[in-house]
């Protein structure tokens, strides 16, 4: 077991925790990490792009002119995906994006990203996300006063305060410990995670 040291707010130490070494020492793996990112950029695609085929657009379905004796191209309809106005050859139709992704590979990818945030110094446990009002200013200053930068807060009870002074800013995303991802992980500098989130994530990923 990894213990790590838990922080309140104001980066006073108030106690620890233990993380398995299964998360805490997982080995990195680029290549299930970028699997599991694509996979989930993927699911976030609409797929509503739609063209018109041939058989959709209007127009007479009579052939154009008759097949020989004109000197012409022979021609059928103005359907046609050559003619203008015409139908569109193989273009896009609604569909779905999504790539499937076996719950073991995302696990694992989850716990990588984890243990390097932690190798790297970038994860901060914080007991909870208590905030005595909902004023922006204030938590940017306890944002600076912590160092950090672009941040991913994971908790596991929303803290109305902490959700409606983040809300406004752009460098800052809480998200349930439920709904962490390795794309967001990812994406952020820092990850400050309070004392149960990080144990229901533990449980989630030991399971």
């Amino acid at each position: 077991m990894t213990t790590l040291k838990v922080y309140n707010l104001e980066k006073q130490e108030a106690g620890t925790v233990e993380l398995h070494d299964q998360i805490a020492e997982a080995t990195l793996n680029p290549f299930v990490i970028k699997d599991t990112v694509v996979a989930y950029q993927s699911k976030l695609q609409q797929g509503t792009h739609k063209v018109k085929g041939r058989s959709e657009v209007a127009g007479s379905r009579q052939k154009l002119f008759r097949q020989k004796g004109t000197g012409n191209a022979r021609a059928g309809s103005s359907q046609s995906p050559i003619r203008r106005h015409g139908g569109v050859a193989f273009g896009p139709v609604p569909r779905s994006h999504e790539i499937s992704v076996n719950k073991k590979v995302r696990k694992k990818a989850l716990a990588s990203v984890i243990a390097m945030k932690i190798k790297n110094n970038e994860l901060l446990v914080v007991e909870n996300l208590n905030l005595p009002d909902h004023k922006t200013k204030n938590l940017v200053k306890i944002l600076q006063d912590l160092k950090m930068e672009k941040t991913l807060i994971v908790f596991a009870e929303e803290e109305k305060n902490f959700v409606l002074a983040s809300r406004n800013l752009q460098s800052v995303k809480c998200v349930h410990s439920s709904g962490v991802n390795v794309y967001d992980v990812l994406n952020y500098n820092n990850l400050i995670m309070t004392k149960d989130a990080l144990q229901d994530i533990e449980g989630r990923l030991l399971r």
